[in-house]
Formats: structure tokens, C-alpha cells, sequence
């Protein structure tokens, strides 16, 4: 076959573009993420601060993420509907950030409150049609490898947002100073954001395949598929559990809890871009590889001395790391162009009701057995391998 140089150097040129809109949008989530981040770290004290009781910050905190996953599904949907990928993602991030700053403002904890609502709810508005478009420049250059490398750069502005906020109080900054400060990321994740939809209007431009013919199949496989992704869900410790039993058994002394989750989130950031260019690979098999990993985290975490303990936060990273990298690359195989929002919203808003539902079972377990917490884990995530088998070997 005679090669053709022109078309090859045509392919080379859209491929870098689709990568440059890749880390475009990654630096868009790092100061993003650096800004909420951040001020989810100071969110429960400074209710508390403001006067609000236990019960209040509760409710606050589960209605905002009831918010946050919920609307995903409406804002998937809408996105597909009216095609106004950009415009959505851009309302979204701009509730979602300027709401953060906002909060040096409030004097009254209902107000903040609100605004900490608002702030999941542009979470919420964002994430399916920004995910579809990421899901364009997979198309050219590997979904896993886009997604894993969004997640990489992700969790940069993930560890580091309350990095900042440990600064201020260092040199003695009160809550308003630390809010007040996020909006330097803030302003510099909306400026990134605008650059790159004056560079890439068109994000839909990297995705050139025809429709495939069996999409009809593929629906299917993305039912059982989303079966999977809720075991996994239900089955997983939030860290805010493993922090209180660290707490109350004394396996870990206060001052390195923060420097457990700070190993979870490294190893997430590092797995999420492994295992995100595995998947392009390997397909759905990395993902349980990466399910295998984080289905021993809780027989350690809860059960194991500090070292042991520090060992089952690492796999409960990675097990992060290859959710938030190979479960989005998956939905951009699954789904076709048209209903990707759509698909995204059905996934975000499902995986999120089911980790709802998870915490709180793990939760009502750990006050009966901490030994039926740790099998229902275990249980939950080798079910999801199982089923993942019988989803046939979703390949790229």
C-alpha cells in the first residue's frame, strides 16, 4: 500500500490538537478542583463556626451531593438536546467556582449553606457535557488516556487546594481569608476555560468514525455495565468513615490521617493515568485489575496495623484512580456521539445515588460489625468483576 504523507502529517497535527484540548481542560479541573477542594476541607468547621448544628451539616453536606449527582442526568440530557456543549460547561463552572469565594462573604450559616449547595449544583451542570467533550479528543487519541490523564492533573489541584488552606492558617488567616483567597484558582480555571473554547469551538471535529452499526448491542452491554459500576459503588468505604475509625481505634495517630489521604489521592493521580492508558489497550479488563486491587483495601484498612493500614489506602486509591479514569473512558465507548451526555448523566447520576446508598450501609455496618463491613466490601467488588466478565471484553 502506498502511504500518503500528506494524510499522515493531517492525522499527526489533529491528534496533537485533541491532546492540547485534553490538558486544556485538565488545567480547567486542577484550578478547579484546587478551588472546591480546597473550601470542602474548610466547609464543616466553618458551619459549625457560623453556629450550625451536627444535624445541620449533615443535611447540608447530603443534599449537596444529592444535588451534585442527581441534576447530572437533566444536564446530560439537556446537553444532548440542544448540542450547547460549550455553553453548558461554561454556566456550570461559573456557578460552580464563584460560588466558593462567595462564602467570605456570609455571616449566617443558612446563607452558606446556599451557596455550598449552588456550588455542587454547578458541579452538577458541568460534568456530563464537559465529559463529552473530553470524550471527542478520546476518540483521537485514546479515551482511556484522555480521561486518565484529566483525572491526573485533576487530583494535582485535588491535594494541593487544601494545601493552601493549611498556608492560611499557618500564618494565622481565619475562614473568610481562606475562602477569599480560592478566588485566585477560580479566576484563572474560567480564564483557561475561555481560551480553550476560542481555540477548540468544536470539540466534536476530533471525533471522525462513522456510527457503528451495532449500537443497539452496545446499549445493552452499557446496562450490565452500569449493574457493575454500582456493586463497585455500594462496596467502597468513603474516607470519612476510614478517618473515624482510624480515630476512634487509635490505629492512627490524628496528625497522620491527612498524610493517609494525601497517599490515597497521590495514588490515585498516578493510577488514574496508568490504568487510563492500559484501558486503550487492555479495554474493561483494567478495570478489574484495578477492582482486584481495591477489593483488599478494606481487610487492611480496617483491620491491619498503621502500616498495613497505610498499604489498604494506597489500593483504595488506586481503586479511585481506575474508577475516575476507565469508568468515563468506558461510557464514551459505549455510547454513540448523540446520547453521550445523556449516557454520562445516567452514570454519574447512578454511581453516585449507589455510593450514597454504600456509605450509608457501610456506616450502619461499622456500629453492628466492622467484620460484616469489611465482607460486604470485599463481597460487592468481586461481584462487580464477575460482572464486568459477562459484559464480553468492552474493547476501544
Amino acid at each position: 500500500m502506498v502511504k500518503l504523507p500528506g494524510r499522515e502529517k493531517h492525522r499527526d497535527i489533529f491528534s496533537r490538537g485533541a491532546l492540547r484540548f485534553v490538558v486544556l481542560i485538565g488545567v480547567v479541573s486542577l484550578f478547579a478542583d484546587m478551588t472546591y477542594e480546597a473550601a470542602r476541607s474548610l466547609n464543616g468547621p466553618y458551619l459549625a463556626y457560623l453556629g450550625a448544628s451536627a444535624a445541620a451539616v449533615g443535611v447540608i453536606a447530603g443534599l449537596g451531593e444529592l444535588a451534585g449527582y442527581g441534576l447530572r442526568l437533566l444536564s446530560g440530557y439537556i446537553s444532548d438536546r440542544t448540542g450547547k456543549y460549550w455553553l453548558i460547561t461554561s454556566l456550570g463552572y461559573t456557578i460552580n467556582l464563584l460560588a466558593v469565594p462567595l462564602l467570605a462573604l456570609t455571616g449566617h450559616w443558612m446563607t452558606a449553606a446556599v451557596l455550598m449547595v449552588t456550588e455542587r449544583i454547578g458541579k452538577a451542570i458541568r460534568t456530563p457535557a464537559r465529559d463529552v467533550m473530553l470524550s471527542h479528543a478520546g476518540k483521537e487519541i485514546g479515551s482511556g488516556w484522555a480521561f486518565g490523564l484529566h483525572e491526573f492533573m485533576d487530583q494535582i489541584g485535588a491535594v494541593s487546594g487544601p494545601l493552601i488552606i493549611a498556608g492560611v492558617f499557618y500564618f494565622k488567616g481565619g475562614y473568610q481569608l481562606g475562602y477569599a483567597v480560592l478566588v485566585a484558582p477560580a479566576i484563572l480555571a474560567l480564564a483557561v476555560l475561555f481560551i480553550a473554547r476560542l481555540m477548540y469551538p468544536r470539540p466534536r471535529v476530533f471525533e471522525t468514525a462513522l456510527p457503528e452499526a451495532n449500537s443497539n448491542g452496545k446499549q445493552s452491554v452499557f446496562w450490565l455495565y452500569m449493574v457493575a459500576v454500582s456493586f463497585i459503588a455500594v462496596g467502597y468505604a468513603d474516607f470519612p468513615l476510614i478517618a473515624f475509625h482510624f480515630k476512634k481505634t487509635a490505629a492512627v495517630s490524628d496528625n497522620l490521617i491527612p498524610l493517609f489521604y494525601a497517599v490515597a489521592m497521590a495514588t490515585d493521580a498516578v493510577a488514574a493515568l496508568l490504568f487510563g492508558r492500559l484501558f486503550d489497550r487492555m479495554g474493561i479488563f483494567t478495570l478489574m485489575i484495578g477492582v482486584s486491587f481495591s477489593s483488599l483495601f478494606a481487610p487492611l484498612v480496617f483491620f491491619g496495623d498503621p502500616k498495613s493500614a497505610l498499604v489498604g489506602m494506597a489500593f483504595w486509591g488506586i481503586g479511585m484512580g481506575a474508577q475516575e479514569s476507565v469508568m468515563r473512558a468506558t461510557i464514551a465507548e459505549l455510547a454513540p456521539a448523540d446520547k453521550r451526555g445523556l449516557a454520562f448523566g445516567i452514570f454519574n447520576t447512578g454511581y453516585g445515588l449507589f455510593w450514597f446508598l454504600g456509605s450509608a450501609l457501610m456506616g450502619i455496618l461499622y456500629d453492628v460489625s466492622i467484620g460484616a463491613l469489611v465482607v460486604v466490601s470485599v463481597v460487592m467488588q468481586v461481584a462487580s468483576i464477575i460482572i464486568l466478565i459477562r459484559t464480553k471484553y468492552i474493547q476501544p
